[in-house]
């Protein structure tokens, strides 16, 4: 008769457990309409639950470096009018200042520009000295086995340059017999010798004296940097205009040290970014009165 009796409260008291089980079960899973999301899986538990799923990456792999935290420090030389120089208040301005402030800008750095001696800035950049180098530095296969460089910033190499009214030069073609002036010593001497005759090239001592002989007619062409001839059209008024594309094409890049990849990545997505809205054209055209990507 007791064990009889027993029986049915040990049903009664099994069944109350099961119900406070389920109820608690119950609470701890999220509802399918509820407002809290479920907890983030970890990396691990990601990876092994969905093939799909990337493995985390490293924390150096996803981290910029930067001499100086929170800014990014560029160098150029400081003495190329108007790429990098100082103003009259001793503060470094120019075309390639503009550009690195506005890449720090978009990877969410403040501008840092300094100067380093040009035959020293990429020993300074591999010495941690700064991060980048945005000086006007040409991509070369010799330079890139040292240091990697981002896409072009802009193109230069040596560009022919004539008289504003001269209609009768329409190409490097029409160059035979004609006086070609050229910087002494320079690598445009032994192009210019390709297109005349050796004793028609005039040497000068700076590109501005040789483009200033332009337009009185005391040479029919001068072969220059693309650059420093479009910035001679925009900041010294000269009456001159350039034919042909460039002879030798120069992409002119950032440099950034083998081990900062992310920095480069980052660098290059603030270019694009740049020319895509319209930004880079703008400060080319401040400075240059045209766009240096074309």
């Amino acid at each position: 008769m007791k064990k009889q009796k027993l029986f049915p409260v040990a049903l009664l008291v099994g069944s109350l457990v099961l119900s406070l089980l389920a109820g608690c079960a119950s609470n701890a899973a999220p509802s399918s309409n509820s407002n809290t999301p479920p907890a983030a899986s970890t990396g691990a538990s990601a990876s092994t639950n969905t093939g799909s799923s990337a493995p985390a990456q490293p924390a150096s792999e996803e981290k910029m470096k930067l001499v100086h935290e929170g800014k990014l420090t560029f160098a150029m030389s400081g003495l190329l009018k108007p790429l990098n120089y100082k103003d009259e208040n001793n503060v470094l301005t120019g075309f390639d200042v503009e550009i690195g402030k506005e890449i720090a800008k978009r990877v969410g750095l403040e501008a840092n520009p300094v100067t380093n001696p040009w035959e020293t800035i990429l020993q300074g950049l591999k010495g941690n000295k700064y991060d980048a180098i945005i000086g006007s530095m040409t991509h070369t296969e010799e330079r890139a086995k040292q240091v990697d460089f981002t896409e072009p910033y802009y193109i230069s190499g040596g560009q022919i340059f004539i008289a504003e009214s001269n209609d009768t030069i329409k190409s490097k073609d029409d160059l035979k017999g004609q006086i070609i002036g050229v910087v002494q010593a320079s690598t445009h001497k032994e192009v210019a010798e390709t297109l005349t005759d050796k004793e028609k090239v005039k040497g000068y001592p700076t590109d501005i004296y040789a483009l200033q002989d332009l337009v009185p007619g005391r040479v029919a062409a001068v072969i220059t940097d693309r650059v420093v001839g479009t910035s001679a059209i925009k900041n010294q008024g000269l009456k001159i205009k350039p034919i042909d594309e460039v002879l030798n094409k120069e992409n002119i890049a950032i440099a950034v040290t083998k081990d900062n990849p992310v920095l480069t990545k980052k660098i290059n997505e603030a270019i694009k970014s740049m020319i895509d809205d319209g930004t880079y054209e703008q400060i080319s055209m401040k400075w240059f009165g045209a766009n240096l990507l074309k």
